[in-house]
């Protein structure tokens, strides 16, 4: 099973979300991770959809979202064509006698420390998945509290508009 990253350019109207969601519930495809954000224009949302799958279940995917007539438009957004990145946000268990390192290695990854308590951090990265999956595995070692992803974003390179 491969992963695609879908940008969808929808119509930024109440129940859009709701309908896009069910229609993949309807067909018995998984939402590995789904960003939903206003676009520049208030009109319209930019829906970052990531799913496993082969090409006839993406074929099939693009064509029930045409269906939607809120959607605007649907495009597949390749790794080497587009910058695509996620944020997360990682607490820690931080002590005295562990702090140091673990500020050198979010200093390594260029993420930065967003709150500091007595015996935790909670540190924000942003960058490709495996570069996140990357320092969360050499923080577990401290001991991962807890931590939350926002999901992949997508945009193409260049000049062009979706």
């Amino acid at each position: 099973m491969e992963k695609y990253v879908l940008s969808v350019l929808v119509e930024n109207k109440t129940g859009v979300l709701s309908r896009v969601s069910g229609l993949f519930s309807r067909r018995g495809y998984n939402i590995d991770s789904l960003t939903v954000c206003e676009t520049h224009d208030p009109n319209t949302s930019r829906m970052t959809i990531v799913v496993k799958g082969d090409e006839y279940i993406l074929d099939q995917i693009h064509k029930q979202l045409a269906k939607l007539q809120e959607v605007i438009s649907i495009k597949k957004c390749d790794s080497d064509s587009s910058v695509q990145r996620e944020m997360a946000l990682i607490k820690v268990k931080a002590e005295a006698n562990n702090r140091a390192t673990i500020i050198e290695t979010c200093d390594i990854y260029k993420a930065r420390i967003v709150d500091v308590g007595l015996e935790s951090v909670i540190i924000e990265i942003t960058g490709s998945e495996a570069k996140i999956e990357s320092l969360i595995r050499l923080l577990e070692p401290y001991g991962i509290l807890e931590y939350t992803r926002t999901g992949l974003t997508s945009m193409d390179r260049g000049s062009t508009i979706m």
